[in-house]
């Protein structure tokens, strides 16, 4: 499997307008090879290589930066048009649709650029990196990062790796290939509800409350209000300066979330059941204040942070369907709406269970865990 590590650039002011400089002329490079690409209708690798090179080698780019310029274009335009078919984009004939296709792709002029073993080169004993610009090969630029990092990169750094200019930071994210781990038959499985008054609720019964999670998104929305009717200097520089703080404060809590629930499914041999929620947002209707809380959170990046960390460490993950967990009995099974008269409690109208309502919820989700682990395995074991 590939994973991603990044590390921290640490450039002298001299590498650092050297790398500007890089970065402005590949992206202007993109830009034009974007534009050739839509004009002529040209967006595989090759053909658009054909067409742009002559003239991207002109700009002062050299061979090797000239040809990931022309992948990241048609990278671009992959992505869009896969975008586009998953209905990401709208319907046909919808303003987001009709904008995307009626122009090219423009890039920042900060927009990361890929390097690859010719034109970066890694010293990790010394912690720095030899990096081509156009003001020639910078080296000994030094680069900081954790032990953990450190030792994944001297063990699996393989490919290429992204040059990022971010808030005036420079990083380095670097494609690590490392071996894929067997997966274990699981002796069960835990159920994983998610939802937004507990962000994630385990089927034995843990839940990890999404209260202070829920208190710090409202603190920001009203102070991202506040500062946007302001309008000042002072206040839109307080907005730039706080404008990710809330998606790192997400991340790391959903790190947090997935870390503990793939450690106890691993120490108890478990699989990890969730809910395949795409499509949610298209299916779900709310009032304006809860599609604010209901679209503030990255449920899919918690899936996809389980999903990692499970297959790094063994575990089996499968997703189910979620329809009617919330409302179906996890002991008999009886589905009804009456079972569930508000959001935390869980009464069954046939037997009489009462339990938390996303505890029962996920017992649900482990209960069909089960069943389609197993209807997975049958072809292989025929």
């Amino acid at each position: 499997m590939k994973i991603v590590v990044q590390v921290r650039l640490y450039p002298d002011s001299v590498q650092e307008a050297a790398l500007s400089a890089t970065l402005k002329l590949c992206n202007d490079g993109a830009n034009l090879a974007s534009a050739e690409a839509f004009g002529h209708r040209i967006y595989g690798k090759r053909e658009l290589q054909r067409l742009t090179y002559g003239r991207l080698k002109a700009l002062g780019l050299s061979a090797q930066p000239a040809i990931h310029v022309v992948r990241k274009v048609a990278g671009a335009y992959a992505t869009l048009a896969a975008n586009t078919r998953a209905g990401n984009l709208g319907k046909p004939g919808s303003k987001r649709r009709v904008k995307a296709d009626s122009k090219p792709i423009q890039f920042r002029r900060d927009a990361g650029q890929p390097y690859d073993d010719r034109c970066l080169s890694w010293q990790l004993a010394e912690r720095t990196v030899s990096i081509w610009t156009t003001s020639g090969r910078l080296t000994r630029v030094r680069f900081g990062c954790s032990l953990q990092q450190h030792a994944t990169l001297v063990a699996y750094r393989r490919g290429e790796s992204d040059l990022i200019h971010r808030d005036r930071k420079w990083f380095l994210y670097a494609t690590c290939d490392i071996d894929d781990v067997e997966v274990k038959e699981p002796d069960g499985f835990l159920g994983v509800d998610l939802g937004i008054a507990n962000i994630a609720t385990i089927s034995d019964g843990k839940r990890h409350c999404g209260k202070r999670l829920n208190r710090v998104r409202h603190r920001n929305q009203r102070l991202r209000t506040k500062l946007q009717r302001t309008g000042t200097k002072s206040a839109k520089r307080l907005l730039k300066a706080r404008r990710r703080k809330e998606a790192r404060f997400a991340a790391d809590t959903n790190h947090c979330i997935a870390k503990q629930i793939v450690t106890e499914a691993k120490r108890t041999g478990c699989g990890i059941a969730l809910e395949d929620l795409k499509g949610i947002r298209d299916r779900v209707r709310l009032r304006r204040p809860q599609r604010v809380t209901l679209h503030s959170w990255a449920f899919d990046q918690l899936d996809r942070l389980i999903a990692y960390k499970a297959a790094r460490a063994g575990v089996g993950v499968v997703h189910v369907d979620p329809a009617y967990t919330s409302q179906a009995c996890s002991s008999c099974g009886h589905v009804a709406k009456a079972n569930r008269p508000n959001q935390f409690t869980f009464r069954c109208m046939s037997c009489g269970l009462a339990e938390h309502a996303d505890v029962n919820a996920a017992r649900n989700i482990a209960a069909r865990g089960v069943a389609d682990w197993a209807a997975a395995s049958l072809p292989n074991a025929a």
